[in-house]
This record gives C-alpha cells, sequence and structure tokens, in this order.
C-alpha cells in the first residue's frame, strides 16, 4: 500500500550535475494554445471594431420621454434635452427598475428652478413650461427645484438654502386644507420643504454629508497625496525591515489570534450568562434571542480556540519553516527590489482590458434599432385603436389625437432590437475579459516566479544578473505565452461556468422551488471551490515552468506531485504566511492612519491648518484605504517570492545531500532542518 502510494505521488527529484536553476536555453510551450489564444483575440478585435462603428452609447444614456421621443434626439423634441418628472416620488417604488416609472415623464428645455405647490402659490404661471407639449391640459401638480443627473430632472434637497425656497410657513388651517388637497406623499413633501423639519436639516441631510465628504476630498487632494507617498515609504520599510524580524512578527501574531479568541470565549461566555438571567427576569423575546446569539458565539470561539491551540503543539516545528522561507522571501525582495514595482505593469494591462471590454459590451448592446413599445394602452384604448400594451409601435405614426379614451396611451423607448446573434457576442466578450484577465495575471506571476526562482538557484548571490526582471519578462514573453495562455484558459472556463450559474439561479428565482435553490447552491459552492483550487494549481504550475521550462500538464504534476509529497508543510506555509501578510498589510495601513489622524483630524500639530476641513476624517480614511491597497501590491510580490522559494526548496531538499551534492538553501534553513553543507557556501 506504501509503495503504491509512493507510485501515485512521483518519483522524487534526483540529483542532475547539469542543473543549475532556471533552464536558459529553453523551447515554446503549449503552441496551439497560443495559436488558439491569438485566434480569439483577433475575433475580439473585430467584434470590437464591429460594434464600435454599429453600436452608440447615446441610444441608452438619452433618456426618452412618455411620448417615447428621445429628449434632444428626435425631430419633435430637438430643443428639449431634459427628461421631467411629473411627480417623481412615484419613482420610489419596488418595481420602477422592472416596469419603469410610472408617472409622466415630458422632456423640457430646462430643469424646474422654482416652487410650487398649489394652496401656497398664488400663481401657476411656473407650471406651464412643464405641461405635456402633446396635451397642454396635462401638468405637473407642484414643483421642486432640480438638477441635472445624466439630462434628467432630479430633486436637490441639499441645495435648499442656496436656491432660496422661501415660501411662507404652514399655518394649522392650511396643512388641514392641504392634507385633503394633495395626495399623502405631497402633503409630506410640502411639510419637508416649508418647515424644514429634521429629516432634512442641513447637518443631518444625507446628500449634505456626501458633498461635504467630496469637497474634503477635492480641498485636501495635496495632503492625500503627501499622505499617499509617506505609505509608501512606510511599506518599503516595513519589507526591509521583515527581513530581520519576520520570527518575532510571526509568533506575536500567533499569540494575538489566541489573545483575541481567548478574550473572545470570555466575553461572549459572560454576554451569554447576562442575557440568560434577564431572560429569567423578564421572558423577553429580544432576551431570549440575545441569549442563543451569545451561546452560539461562545460555542463556536470556543472550538476554534481549541483547534487553533492544537494545531499550534502539532505543527510547532513546522511554523519554524514558514518564518524561515518568509526571512528569505525577504531577501530575496530585497536583493532585486525592482520586483516590487514590476506588478504596476501588470496593473495597467489589466486596467486596459476592462476598459477594452467595458467598452465593447456598451457598444454592442448599442447595436440595432431603437425598439419602442405600446405602455399605458387601456381596455377602451385597445377596443378604440387595436393597440396592445408591450408590443411594437412606430413614434412617427403613434398619435392619440382624435382617441378620447387614450390619453395615457404611449409609445415608449424600451431599448435596443439587437439581432439575434447579440447575446452570443455578449457572451464571447465577457469570456474574452475572464481570458485575458486572468492571462495578465499569470504573466506577472511568471515573471516574478523566474526572478525568485533564479535567485534560490544560484549559489553565489552577488551573482544574480542586474536585469533579473527584465530578462525574466522576455524568456516568459519568448517562450511561455503558450502556457500562460493555457492556464489562464482553465480558469477563465471555470469562471464563465459560475456566471451562468449565477444568471440561471436569477431567472428560477421566480419560481421559488427549495430543491432547485438546493442544487444551485451546491453547484456554485463546488465550482467556487474548484476554481480555488485551479489557481493554486495555476500558481504552482508557473512556478515549475519558470523553473524547468515544461509545458502545462508537465509542470502541473510535477508541482502537484511534489506538494502532495510535502502535505503538512504546504498546510502550514499557506495558513501561517497569509496571516502575517494580512497582519503586516492590516499593521501598515492602521500605522500610516494614526499618523494621518495625528495631523488632520487633531490640532496636536501647530502647521497644519485643517480648518477647511468638514470632516478630519476623510483624508485620514482615503489615505489608509490606499495605503491598504499599496501594501497588498506589495505583499503579492512577497507571497509569489514565498511560493517560489518554498518549490525551489522542496526540490532542493530532494536533489542534495549536503555533501558531495551540495545544498542550495541558506544556513538559516539548514539549521531548522538539522543538516549541513560541507560543499560550497553561499554568501
Amino acid at each position: 500500500m506504501a509503495k503504491r502510494l509512493a507510485e501515485d505521488l512521483g518519483r522524487p527529484y534526483e540529483f542532475d550535475a547539469n542543473f543549475h536553476g532556471p533552464l536558459r536555453r529553453r523551447s515554446c510551450t503549449d503552441v496551439i494554445c497560443l495559436l488558439l489564444f491569438l485566434i480569439f483575440i483577433g475575433c475580439w478585435a473585430a467584434i470590437g471594431i464591429w460594434a464600435i462603428l454599429n453600436g452608440d452609447p447615446n441610444n441608452l444614456l438619452i433618456p426618452s420621454d412618455s411620448h417615447g421621443f428621445r429628449c434632444g434626439v428626435d425631430e419633435t423634441v430637438k430643443d428639449r434635452k431634459y427628461l421631467f418628472f411629473f411627480d417623481l416620488t412615484e419613482c420610489l417604488s419596488p418595481q420602477t427598475p422592472f416596469v419603469g416609472c410610472s408617472t409622466k415623464q415630458i422632456c423640457v428645455e430646462k430643469c424646474p428652478e422654482v416652487v410650487y405647490i398649489p394652496g401656497l402659490n398664488s400663481s401657476s404661471s411656473a407650471v406651464d413650461p412643464y405641461c405635456d407639449y402633446l396635451n397642454t391640459s396635462s401638468c405637473p401638480q407642484w414643483l421642486l427645484p432640480s438638477t441635472s443627473l445624466l439630462n434628467r430632472c432630479i430633486y436637490n434637497v441639499a441645495d435648499r438654502k442656496s436656491l432660496q425656497w422661501n415660501i411662507p410657513s404652514i399655518e394649522v388651517d392650511e396643512i388641514t386644507r392641504l392634507k385633503n388637497y394633495l395626495n399623502p406623499v405631497h402633503f409630506w413633501i410640502s411639510l419637508v420643504v416649508h418647515n424644514g423639519i429634521t429629516v432634512i436639516k442641513d447637518h443631518q441631510d444625507v446628500h449634505k454629508y456626501a458633498q461635504q465628504i467630496i469637497a474634503d476630498v477635492v480641498t485636501s487632494w495635496w495632503k492625500i497625496v503627501i499622505g499617499i507617498g509617506f505609505a509608501l515609504v512606510a511599506c518599503i520599510i516595513y519589507i526591509l525591515m521583515l527581513r530581520w524580524i519576520a520570527g518575532v512578527m510571526v509568533w506575536i501574531s500567533i499569540a494575538g489570534v489566541v489573545a483575541a479568541l481567548a478574550a473572545a470565549t470570555y466575553f461572549s461566555y459572560d454576554a451569554w450568562q447576562t442575557w440568560k438571567n434577564q431572560y429569567i427576569e423578564d421572558s423577553l423575546t429580544r432576551s431570549k434571542t440575545n441569549r442563543d446569539i451569545f451561546l452560539a458565539i461562545f460555542i463556536i470561539v470556543v472550538i476554534v480556540l481549541v483547534i487553533v491551540l492544537l494545531i499550534l503543539l502539532v505543527l510547532r516545528k513546522r511554523i519554524a519553516l514558514a518564518i524561515a522561507l518568509i526571512k528569505e522571501g525577504s531577501k530575496a525582495v530585497s536583493s532585486v527590489t525592482s520586483v516590487l514595482f514590476f506588478p504596476i505593469f501588470p496593473w495597467i494591462l489589466q486596467i486596459g482590458v476592462v476598459a477594452y471590454a467595458i467598452c465593447v459590451g456598451v457598444y454592442l448592446a448599442t447595436t440595432g434599432e431603437p425598439l419602442y413599445y405600446y405602455k399605458y394602452i387601456s381596455d377602451e384604448c385597445s377596443k378604440q385603436t387595436g393597440w396592445i400594451n408591450n408590443t411594437q409601435c412606430f413614434p412617427s405614426n403613434f398619435s392619440t389625437s382624435g382617441y378620447s379614451d387614450c390619453l395615457d396611451a404611449t409609445c415608449r423607448f424600451v431599448g435596443m432590437a439587437n439581432e439575434a446573434y447579440y447575446p452570443y457576442l455578449q457572451a464571447f466578450n465577457v469570456f474574452g475579459f475572464f481570458w485575458l484577465a486572468f492571462f495578465v495575471s499569470a504573466l506577472g506571476q511568471m515573471t516574478l516566479a523566474q526572478v525568485f526562482a533564479q535567485w534560490y538557484w544560484t549559489m553565489r548571490k552577488r551573482n544574480l544578473p542586474f536585469f533579473a526582471v527584465t530578462s525574466a519578462f522576455y524568456r516568459t514573453i519568448r517562450y511561455h505565452l503558450g502556457t500562460l495562455a493555457f492556464g489562464s484558459l482553465i480558469i477563465a472556463i471555470c469562471r464563465m461556468i459560475r456566471v451562468c450559474l449565477e444568471y440561471i439561479d436569477h431567472k428560477l428565482k421566480k419560481y421559488d422551488n427549495e430543491l432547485t435553490k438546493a442544487i444551485l447552491c451546491c453547484l456554485k459552492c463546488f465550482f467556487w471551490c474548484l476554481e480555488k483550487f485551479l489557481k493554486f494549481i495555476n500558481k504552482n504550475a508557473y512556478i515549475m515552468c519558470a523553473i524547468h521550462g515544461k509545458n502545462f500538464c508537465a509542470s502541473a504534476k510535477d508541482a502537484f506531485t511534489l506538494l502532495l509529497r510535502n502535505i503538512i508543510r504546504v498546510f502550514v506555509l499557506d495558513k501561517v504566511t497569509d496571516f502575517l501578510f494580512f497582519l503586516s498589510k492590516v499593521l501598515i495601513a492602521v500605522g500610516v492612519g494614526a499618523v494621518a489622524y495625528l495631523f488632520f483630524a487633531t490640532n496636536l500639530v501647530s502647521f497644519m491648518d485643517n480648518s477647511e476641513l468638514n470632516f478630519g476624517l476623510v483624508p485620514v480614511i482615503a489615505i489608509m484605504l490606499v495605503t491598504y491597497l499599496i501594501s497588498t501590491l506589495f505583499f503579492n510580490v512577497y507571497s509569489m517570492a514565498v511560493d517560489t522559494l518554498f518549490l525551489c526548496f522542496l526540490e532542493d531538499i530532494e536533489r542534495n545531500d549536503g555533501k558531495s551534492r551540495p545544498y542550495f538553501m541558506s544556513t538559516n534553513l539548514m539549521k531548522i532542518f538539522g543538516k549541513k553543507n560541507k560543499g560550497p557556501k553561499h554568501d
């Protein structure tokens, strides 16, 4: 049985006198997949060109009124480019996203700038420009100052003071009269506008907060940029320091987790006892709910704490390997500091891929001819005209004049009449986005893997080429684009399946079938786990390809069997290092945030004038968020270094014995495993 298992896991690597690290003379790998990838990119580019030539995004962005005319585009409303809603409050209905806003909408020359409410204003002339241009007897009952949002007139309550809504206060008898005259929504809007109740006071208004926050960001942008610069320096310093205190940081992290779990155990137990006694006294449902919640939290925390302690007891020696590898990763990153900034290039490519996919998607959605449907056709109108709701109509031939029962009937623009092959083109575009995005990510991973593998397998580190990153990038482009295309294709297919499952789940929700829900939930969970597993395999396959220059399948097999032969070490490396990196990112973000808080939200720094800021925490939070993103960029490089060095370390142990075949690993790693190198020493 043991022999069979050993055979399944593959034979360990044997000593090879000709092996001196990543191959310099290579051959192209997975050429067929590369050709398929290039053909796919060519087709995607052709679809994009066709979509741009035949599509028009304005067809989706330009608003259309209740008569089906597109504001500022169609001849009838050429000089009316803004869409006005008779009663915008009716658009608050939950059904609006599905059936549209039920209130009448017309194209107007400009949005309202005055307030008009029946019974409070003596003149109704302000309403005249906003009456229906095809039926002048149809007018809005009230007006509020509005601003244009994508050419749609939206109320801007935050500008109430600047627009001087000077309307006399509502007396008690007027309130009674208005309540009878207006519908409830209009009545409460009247009270809000005239009495300025707390809901929309400037200092409590959500819109006002948003405007103040944006103003703070605009005002303090240069301070935020300076803070980001300090964050960048802090990240670099932290990474350099991690080379010397990695062990201390790991054990502090572990101790912190144990202490936090112990504290959570105590407080959850105390809260459970408190609510338990409270429920005995009052027998309230709220007390019982809180008692059960804290009991569940207590049980979960205790289980997690016990598992963590058991893992620490069993794997306490293995954690030393993770610490040593993190130190090795620090040395590698410090030796080739340019790798810290290399991910900027893949990020720029990713932004380009996202922008292209969105552009093609929008233009594809606007190919074809505008489609108009009959809306709000009553039974009487249908008998009189033969019109039927939700059937195609043509604005040029549509007119309600002469039909007394069709005053509310409309011929409304509902979208574009796309060709039958449109869904397939859009699916091709989505799949292209996934494939190319994963391809760019793989390109960055393999380039970094070659750099760190070359660093590990170089006995004398001073002999490492100065342009290690450039040469690694060249070798990846020259020989292994097919391997990257193969690996990214597998992930893209898995992601596309997940998207299809989400689409099917959305379509089946209306049936409310518990069996289909359970099946789809299981499928989504399975493919999520499968994608995570495939990403793990791909990453290690790229590392093995970077070292040995084999194709994707061979590299994936070699990496997988090598990891299986060291499964315990793999588990420790993956979990402990991930936790340390997460802790480091949080620590950097919080540390930079604390310094920023000292400068922006306190008066302790006399030379910093923050009087123009509404909220001192706005630049602090902005700096913390950007700091976390920057640290994530750096630690992704760090994580790739650790994963690459880990595979190299495992292969080094199998290939060499430290005597006639000296180890390439550092002295620190040899001490941990009780090994000694009698051959050439490292620098």
